[in-house]
């Protein structure tokens, strides 16, 4: 059995790719252009540098063993310190420039530093139907300082090796570096909803001891007849203080949380043409077709068989 965290990463179908690691010399800027359904991350595997998130109004200072997570997708522009912020250009121009053919290290940059900023860089992609609370709440930036230490002695080795690995010469080095790269976003959210800062997002109900152990029985069978009493229970709490608490931390109701994440598991189950809506509505929890019907028009905006003839169309653009 998955734990809550794992289960949800998994059902959004989280992936990680690995861009690139970078050795970057005074004077040198990038700006990634924008990306939907995806999180990028940059680790500061050497040396530092600037960058500024769209949508974040504050500049960031990446220090090494830092690492920074831009959940949405968003713009930003990296570059090696504030007086040289004019040279940045655009992703493609930096590869262009660079000879950088996908592999090995991407080396740009002036000859103005004798220690180059080592970069690692890469991004996590999600299944663009697919949706969450806690990947949707997630604040415009996630920057986790000395994020090696932090996150414990499995976490900065692993960050290492990935930096060791990630362009090198010795053989599966990339999709060595690759798969561990995933192992980031849990953990990143991880530190983050432990964090006294989720309160401000709505996120802390996963960190609470009592209402996490209910979401986590939730998601183990989120198809059984879930009532606030069954989930109170469960939690070791009145009904009446968990939904009070529940609505507090998560903001909404422990039976709008439920239908969410139902609907989420049907939209899976719809995305895949051996599956039925019958099979989607079983599996979502529903005794009846008509009321899976009714409940997935009234919150995803479109009937089950509207939904998977939508996913068809587009997967066949």
């Amino acid at each position: 059995m998955l734990d809550l965290l794992s289960d949800i990463l998994t059902k959004l179908s989280v992936q990680g790719a690995l861009y690139f690691r970078t050795s970057l010399t005074t004077p040198w800027g990038i700006e990634v252009p924008k990306f939907n359904n995806v999180a990028r991350f940059h680790f500061a595997h050497r040396g530092n540098c600037l960058i500024e998130v769209e949508g974040y109004e504050k500049v960031v200072g990446l220090e090494q063993g830092d690492l920074l997570i831009v959940p949405h997708g968003a713009s930003h522009k990296l570059y090696c310190a504030a007086e040289t912020r004019d040279a940045v250009l655009p992703l493609d121009t930096v590869i262009e420039r660079s000879g950088y053919t996908g592999t090995g290290v991407l080396v740009y940059g002036g000859d103005g530093d004798e220690r180059d900023t080592q970069l690692i860089c890469g991004h996590f992609s999600f299944d663009p139907h697919a949706k969450h609370i806690l990947l949707e709440r997630l604040p415009p930036i996630i920057h986790l300082r000395n994020y090696g230490e932090s996150a414990g002695k499995w976490m900065e080795a692993t960050l290492r090796m990935i930096g060791d690995e990630a362009g090198g010469l010795r053989l599966g080095g990339d999709l060595i570096a690759l798969k561990m790269s995933e192992a980031i976003l849990a953990q990143a959210i991880r530190s983050f909803v432990e964090s006294d800062e989720s309160s401000r997002w709505g996120l802390n109900g996963f960190s609470d001891h009592h209402l996490a152990r209910a979401l986590d029985a939730f998601h183990k069978d989120p198809s059984a007849s879930w009532t606030i009493e069954t989930m109170a229970r469960i939690a070791g709490m009145s009904r009446t203080n968990f939904a009070v608490q529940f609505q507090k931390k998560m903001a909404m109701s422990p039976m709008q949380y439920v239908t969410a994440w139902r609907l989420e598991i049907a939209k899976r189950c719809l995305t895949d043409p051996s599956s039925s809506v019958s099979d989607a509505a079983e599996r979502a929890g529903y005794a009846s077709d008509s009321a899976f019907a009714r409940v997935f028009k009234r919150e995803i905006g479109l009937s089950p068989a509207g939904f998977r003839r939508q996913i068809t169309l587009s997967s066949a653009q």
